[in-house]
């Protein structure tokens, strides 16, 4: 991999100064140019990587760093998709790739920052995003309103146990591997997997299986800053920030994007009995940024309260900070343990680490700002770019050690996928509607249980489900003997793989 072209990608979570460090370190660029004169660099462009900020306008909704702010410094991708469209992660890096070479031709850095760290990662990592297909069409009507209306919360499968076996259901007709990977009563990630099927229009299993297809090599030598804030300081930070958004009129955006979508014409997800009111879909495009949809029964009624407003700020806050949880999951579960797959074949060949990462705590500000990220990101960004020996990245703080450190894990996805299939046990079902589930790899474990061979005695001679004759000791494991020649029940797709969920 000798000759790769530099690149430098700062991810994190909203509101935690990304696009501030990025227009710092594109500044000590261009001010240093006799320090770089090794490599020839004279400055670099800023790459915008937030999937809502490609978007022209809507400025405050999508928290753009403000022009006065930029101090000069060149940013793309920025601004250059229309609101009504959607822009996909595929199209993106296409555009994004374009913009580096031309960026290198100049002799200059390519700084990729942004908080859709799914799109940094995907451009850091070729061939690593599928291509958007066509999910299966949904035969069954109930489903198809199902998929169209998912819930905005996962269901609890104790009191809504219908609800929670339909989404189930669903995700099995969707994407069969996925839906077995999961138990029914898993509302939560099987609702997760549903919301990226309708976002991306693909099979879940379509990703991993492309991303199981290749290793993860870098096409750029990427320095990587992960911009990271302590949750108690941040909290306070995200929420004065969407008080701000609305002093700076983040209602009259929401109001220009509700006549867009007035505009616009129906979506293909929505019911065909759709009523007159506008149904938007909040997978899509600009409509998922947070604000717009937290603020639509306020601006729907037709006497807006006091009530609702609180209600709806509260709600925006809420989701923003959840939003910032998730920003750090992909960023520990994802994106970290494909950049130790590539450092670790780095290693293994003797070479440095094409993506060395490093994490910067931003959890104070004023000078320990400039003490705590700028002056050591800095310093990192000189040394990379004159291929120089880089400090170890879990020496720079005891947070830094703490959110670095990610266990080993297989980064092929497939592989998974498969080793956390589950599937139905016959015996051990309360009812057919109602399937029994065990992972895969705990089935020798539960055949040899005491409550599964109780019932296996029971059912001799029977050919029904022993709803009434479950007891508390269903869940009591252990024995140690096996029930000879009884098999899990493992249905197969269209495709004759196996799937042991349920499907239509």
């Amino acid at each position: 991999m000798v000759g790769l072209q530099p690149l430098i990608t700062i991810c994190g979570t909203t509101g935690v100064g990304k696009s501030k460090l990025a227009v710092e370190l594109a500044l000590a660029l261009s001010k240093g140019v006799r320090e770089y004169s090794k490599h020839g660099y004279h400055g670099a462009r800023i790459i915008n990587a937030d999937s809502m900020q490609v978007y022209a306008g809507m400025d405050v909704i999508t928290n753009k760093v403000p022009v006065e702010e930029r101090c000069g410094v060149e940013h793309l991708l920025m601004d250059y998709k229309q609101p009504g469209e959607q822009c996909i992660g595929r199209e993106w890096i296409k555009d994004a790739m374009t913009v580096i070479d031309e960026t290198h031709r100049r002799k200059q850095i390519p700084i990729v920052v942004g908080g859709t760290s799914y799109w940094i990662q995907h451009l850091v990592f070729s061939e690593r995003m599928v291509s958007i297909g066509s999910i299966c069409r949904v035969s069954s009507p109930e489903l198809l309103d199902l998929f169209n209306a998912l819930p905005e919360q996962p269901p609890s499968a104790e009191t809504d146990g219908d609800l929670a076996l339909s989404l189930h259901n669903l995700l099995s007709v969707l994407d069969p591997l996925v839906g077995q990977r999961w138990h029914w009563r898993d509302t939560r990630k099987v609702l997760r997997d549903l919301c990226i099927i309708r976002e991306r229009r693909c099979r879940v299993s379509e990703v991993l299986s492309e991303q199981s297809q290749v290793d993860s090599k870098p096409r750029y030598r990427t320095l990587c800053f992960w911009l990271y804030a302590k949750p108690e300081a941040l909290k306070p930070r995200l929420d004065a920030r969407v008080d701000q958004m609305i002093e700076l009129g983040l209602l009259k955006e929401i109001q220009e994007l509700r006549a867009i979508a007035s505009a616009a014409p129906a979506s293909h997800l929505q019911s065909e009995d759709a009523t007159s009111e506008v149904d938007t879909d909040y997978t899509l495009g600009i409509y998922q940024a947070i604000g717009y949809k937290e603020f639509h029964d306020y601006l729907s009624a037709p006497t807006p309260s006091e009530k609702a407003f609180r209600n709806a700020v509260e709600q925006m806050k809420f989701s923003t900070r959840r939003y910032a949880k998730r920003q750090v999951s992909w960023i520990r579960n994802k994106l970290l343990p494909a950049i130790n797959a590539s450092n670790a074949t780095s290693q293994l060949k003797g070479e440095p680490s094409l993506t060395p990462t490093y994490l910067l705590d931003a959890t104070e500000l004023g000078d320990a700002w400039t003490i705590n990220v700028y002056t050591v990101a800095e310093y990192i960004m000189r040394g990379f770019l004159d291929e120089e020996v880089l400090p170890d990245p879990l020496t720079l703080s005891q947070t830094a050690r703490e959110m670095l450190t990610v266990p080993d894990k297989t980064t092929n996805p497939v592989a998974v996928l498969d080793a956390m299939r589950h599937v139905s046990c016959q015996i051990c079902s309360a009812h057919k509607s109602q399937p029994f589930m065990v992972e895969s790899s705990q089935w020798e474990a539960h055949v040899k249980s005491r409550s599964h061979r109780r019932l296996t005695t029971k059912k001799k001679g029977r050919n029904v489900y022993p709803s009434e004759e479950r007891s508390k000791e269903d869940s009591s494991e252990g024995g140690d003997e096996s029930q000879a020649g009884h098999e899990p029940e493992v249905k197969r797709g269209h495709d004759g793989r196996e799937c042991g969920a349920k499907t239509l």
